[in-house]
C-alpha cells in the first residue's frame, strides 16, 4: 500500500476545502518523516558560513534549545565548528567533515590504486611547476606576479596550481580513509608537496 501523505488541501471552518501551498505540503512531510536531529544535521551540512542556532532552528523547524542540543552533539563528533559573534555562538560545517565527505565520494568513484596514481601525477605536476618557476608554492608564485600577469596565462596557472594542491590533499585524505576502512587504523597522509608540510585540505 502507498504511504499516507498529507492531503494537498485544508478543511475550512464552513466544511469546504482550500488548496495548500506546495511548499507547505513538502515541509509538513519533511517534518513528519524526519527526527529533529536529522533536520538539524541536514541544515548544518549546508552551512558553510557561520550561522546562529536560532536561524538553524528556524530552518530545521525545531526550537532553539533543541537545535543547540543537537549542534553540541555534532560539534563533539567533529561535524560542526563554532565561533563567536559578540554574545552569539555561530555554527558551521567543520573543514574535517567537508574533507571527509568529499574523500568518501572520491573513494566511491575510484579505486585506491586509481587514487594513488592520481596522487603521483599531481605530485609530479607540482614539482614541475616548482622547478620551472623556481618557487616552492603558488603563494610565492603569486607574490612575483605583476598586475598584468594576473590577467595572463600566469594567472590561470596560479589558479590551476592552487586547485591541484587542494585536489592532492583531498586525494591523500581519501587514500588514508580507504586504508583505515580496511585496517581499522587511520594512517597519516604524505606531507603536502608544496614545501610547507601542511596536510590540510580546503575544498
Amino acid at each position: 500500500m502507498p504511504e499516507d501523505t498529507s492531503p494537498p488541501y485544508r478543511i475550512r471552518p464552513d466544511g469546504g476545502t482550500e488548496h495548500r501551498d506546495v511548499n507547505d505540503v513538502v515541509e509538513d512531510e519533511w517534518i513528519e518523516e524526519t527526527t529533529p536531529f536529522e533536520r538539524v544535521y541536514e541544515i548544518i551540512r549546508r552551512a558553510y558560513e557561520p550561522t546562529s542556532a536560532a536561524k538553524i532552528a528556524d530552518r530545521a523547524r525545531v526550537s532553539p534549545t533543541t537545535a543547540r542540543k543537537h549542534l553540541r552533539t555534532l560539534e563533539n563528533a567533529g561535524e560542526v565548528t563554532t565561533s563567536q559573534d559578540g554574545q552569539t555562538t555561530q555554527y558551521r560545517r567543520s573543514e574535517t567533515a567537508i574533507v571527509t565527505e568529499h574523500a568518501q565520494s572520491l573513494l566511491a568513484e575510484q579505486t585506491p590504486g586509481e587514487i594513488a596514481s592520481g596522487i603521483a601525477d599531481m605530485k609530479a605536476q607540482i614539482q614541475a611547476w616548482r622547478e620551472e618557476h623556481d618557487v616552492d608554492s603558488p603563494e610565492e608564485f603569486a607574490r612575483e606576479l605583476t598586475v598584468d600577469d594576473a590577467d595572463s596565462d600566469h594567472g590561470a596557472l596560479l589558479t590551476e596550481w592552487q586547485t591541484t594542491r587542494r585536489n592532492l590533499a583531498l586525494a591523500q585524505a581519501a587514500l588514508a580513509i580507504g586504508e583505515a576502512t580496511h585496517t581499522g587504523h587511520l594512517t597519516g597522509t604524505d606531507t603536502d608537496d608544496d614545501g610547507n608540510g601542511d596536510t590540510s585540505a580546503v575544498v
